[in-house]
């Protein structure tokens, strides 16, 4: 969650409240009956549909319902694991929880869960959301830490990883699906169907249908890319690949992405890292109608570089032209996967903003490589490699929960 919170722009996404049905009360009655018991706890439908809703505005990857339904189990048994350990969370860390989280999209806890209230999300759910992931990670910490340390043999082997005289590019294709608050469901369904798909022949088919990426004509297909080409949030998606298989469906700005391995291999020289990346968007009203479309391909064949495109711009207001350099992992996800396929000059006009009613005609300038010798300190390998075993031991740890409980399926 921290990853997608980090690379969608959250306030617009909950400016469009979700539709609504106004259910009969016999059916808002069943509605409250338990429809999962784990151990001697209850979830409700209502407390699955409220988590569905507040996933699909975090743009959280899979079927919400069924990804809600599964979140709230494992919470029921990680808060009763930690109250059995005689931990407790405090309303005070609580509240800073809440802050932080919402922090993440650049607003406080109050504007948070007033934007998700208007999306119908309650403030309940939110909150009991953040008290299940702090209070794990509190348990996680308290059980597991001492038994985790870190050598210099284990430093010495990241950093070999990362600094190592080979590299990988891979060959991808993908789908690119516009969401609109009316399609938002048929879409996210279409993207769980097409994630199942094995065939590389069966995954073009679907793009040439439903993608509106350029690649969509040649059946979705990449060329070779480098993966540090790649955002660093998608890099450890694809290398968990193999030839063949299709990720989950990825939430970014305005669309849902599916990204298909077709081949994988190691190259003699090692892998170019980027210090920053330098990007120019025009903002074209009119989002994917013809008229848009031709706008951008006009502006297209009189830009060759991104400086062009203030001459393009000139008497337009200032917001229709964006241009900035910045670190990989500071991109918007939506905004890296299009700049991972262009060379500097290329133009992609895949993407849509204000809820498909602006086309976004963009430009990469360049990339800046990382200076000679740039890495993460000891520290922040330290660091890594101290979370990644801690997380070893929670999955471990949590698998054993759900395989001691007793979890009944009501319906």
């Amino acid at each position: 969650m921290r990853q997608f919170l980090a690379a969608i722009v959250l306030p617009a996404v909950l400016a469009t409240s979700l539709t609504v049905g106004v259910a009969a009360p016999a059916a808002a009655q069943n509605l409250f009956s338990p429809v999962v018991k784990v151990n001697d706890q209850a979830i409700t439908g209502y407390e699955i549909q409220q988590r569905a809703r507040m996933l699909t505005l975090f743009r959280s990857p899979g079927n919400p319902t069924e990804l809600a339904r599964d979140q709230l189990i494992e919470e029921r048994l990680k808060v009763d694991a930690a109250r059995a350990a005689g931990l407790v969370l405090e309303d005070a860390e609580l509240q800073t929880g809440m802050e932080e989280f919402a922090g993440r999209a650049n607003m406080t806890a109050e504007e948070f869960i007033r934007a998700l209230e208007e999306a119908g999300v309650s403030e309940q759910t939110y909150r009991e959301f953040v008290r299940a992931g702090l209070t794990w990670r509190e348990l996680v910490r308290a059980r597991f830490a001492p038994r985790v340390s870190v050598s210099e043999a284990d430093l010495e082997r990241a950093r070999a990883a990362l600094t190592g005289d080979t590299g990988v590019r891979v060959l991808l294709s993908e789908i690119i699906m516009p969401l609109t608050p009316q399609d938002m469901e048929e879409v996210q369904e279409r993207a769980a169907r097409i994630s199942q798909i094995d065939s590389i022949s069966a995954f073009s088919a679907e793009a040439e249908r439903y993608s509106a990426s350029a690649t969509a004509a040649r059946g979705g297909r990449l060329d070779w890319m480098s993966i540090t080409n790649l955002p660093p949030q998608l890099r450890p998606v694809i290398l968990g690949l193999g030839p063949g298989d299709v990720s989950d469906p990825l939430p970014i700005e305005g669309a849902v992405a599916l990204f298909q391995l077709r081949d994988i291999e190691e190259t003699e020289a090692p892998d170019p890292e980027f210090a920053a990346i330098e990007y120019a968007a025009y903002y074209i009203a009119g989002g994917r109608s013809d008229q848009a479309l031709a706008r951008a391909e006009r502006v297209r064949a009189d830009t060759d570089t991104c400086d062009d495109l203030y001459g393009i711009a000139k008497g337009e207001p200032a917001e229709v032209l964006e241009r900035g350099s910045y670190a990989p992992d500071e991109l918007p996800q939506d905004i890296a996967i299009e700049l991972a396929k262009l060379d500097p000059g290329e133009v992609s006009t895949t993407l849509t903003r204000s809820n498909g009613q602006t086309l976004v005609f963009l430009m990469l300038c360049g990339r800046t490589p990382a200076l000679e010798g740039e890495g993460p300190s000891a520290e922040q390998l330290t660091n890594l490699i101290r979370n990644r075993r801690l997380d070893s031991f929670a999955e471990g740890y949590l698998a054993q929960l759900r395989a001691e409980a007793r979890i009944v399926e009501l319906e």
